[in-house]
């Protein structure tokens, strides 16, 4: 059982929760954000329901279990709390950021202090769950110090009676606990842009035009594998920001900066860190091609890996007939490096040469360390 203590983290005091957080609690709870990632709330979500909710924290203080109030200055941040400690000292954490709170580091400092009380006080494992969907709680969680473990499929039921993935972390009391550092930062801002052309994470919104481009002909032609159905490539793109935030790759809508129109897609996937490699991958609408513009994305997304990134190589694969993608390559400042022979497997069951390519890292580039 845990005791009712205070932690205090830098300028963050955590408490049990009072009656006078019930209307910040609210508050909180209607935010879109909140309602969305945490399905079993109230909706509408009332004062009743902040009052209810303080009851059962209470009640799970009095069962061996411990929920806080994230405070600073006096004003209501959050929540978060753990189970109680099952018979392999193992206990479970959530948190909740009011959207007032969000962006400043909250959540990930009430993580890691929590757990490291915990840790204190007995518990040698503290287990985190995070929705694939949920990029913030998936940075929370390497923030604090804890290891990714493996993908729960379709573990929850949301709102909308759509199943959702779930990723596993957690933290044992021998771990570091330091922050897990990215190997592949966010873009500033959220895009990268040359004003011809602009690069952003694929959505979910973009499943549609994704699919249509991968049926398409002359892309399908080129296509390693059997096709999918609009709900795999929907799947695909609800999964781009766990991706990212571990690391794997990078999937980027191509659009015309002008009008913000789906142009193609462009990938930065296979990277491996110990060889400070990536593949570049693409494919573009009929609509868009003789523009320039996968030129264009591929050079602003190399260029910025080269100062963003610990990458060193950036390689790609064209079957030897795909003279277009070629030139793209060509243009973009990659450099013809090798044959594979028979690599590719074609529809007749014969199989195609693939050309590799390479663009170096330039030794004018900042160097960024290689870390794991």
């Amino acid at each position: 059982m845990f005791p009712r203590e205070v932690i205090s983290t830098g300028s963050l005091v955590l408490r049990a929760p009072v009656s006078g957080d019930a209307e910040a609690v609210v508050r909180a709870c209607t935010d879109p954000v909140t309602a969305r990632f945490l399905p079993l709330l109230p909706d509408p979500y009332e004062l009743s329901d902040a009052h209810e909710y303080l009851r059962l924290a209470a009640a799970k203080w009095d069962g061996g279990g411990a929920e806080f109030t994230i405070t600073e200055n006096g004003q209501y941040l959050g929540a978060v709390g753990l189970t109680a400690p099952d018979r392999w000292e193992t206990a479970a954490i959530g948190y909740l950021v009011a959207p007032w709170a969000r962006g400043k580091g909250v959540a990930s400092a009430a993580a890691r202090a929590v757990t490291e009380w915990a840790v204190d006080r007995g518990v040698h494992r503290v287990e985190l769950m995070a929705e694939v969907e949920n990029v913030a709680s998936l940075q929370v969680a390497r923030k604090a110090g804890f290891t990714e473990e493996g993908r729960r499929r379709d573990v929850k039921r949301l709102r909308d009676g759509r199943r959702t993935d779930h990723i596993a972390f957690a933290r044992l009391a021998h771990d570091s606990g330091e922050a897990v550092e990215p190997y592949l930062p966010f873009f500033d801002g959220g895009e990268l842009s040359d004003g011809v052309v602009s690069l952003t994470p694929i959505e979910v919104g973009d499943a549609a035009d994704v699919h249509r481009m991968l049926a398409e002909p002359s892309v399908a032609a080129y296509r390693v594998g059997p096709a999918g159905t609009l709900e795999d490539d929907e799947r695909r793109c609800r999964y781009t920001g766990y991706w990212w935030v571990s690391g794997q790759r990078i999937e980027l809508a191509v659009r015309d900066a002008a009008t913000g129109a789906f142009a193609g897609h462009l990938q930065l996937a296979q990277v491996a860190p110990l060889a400070a490699q990536g593949m570049v991958g693409y494919s573009l609408l009929p609509d868009f091609r003789g523009r320039g513009f996968m030129t264009r994305a591929v050079r602003l997304l190399v260029d910025w890996a080269f100062a963003h990134t610990a990458l060193h190589r950036i390689v790609a694969g064209t079957v030897v007939s795909n003279t277009a993608s070629q030139a793209v390559l060509e243009r973009a400042g990659f450099v013809r490096e090798s044959v594979h022979r028979e690599l590719f497997p074609n529809p007749d069951g014969s199989r195609a040469d693939d050309i590799g390519w390479v663009r170096l890292r330039p030794s004018t580039s900042r160097k960024i360390p290689i870390s794991g």
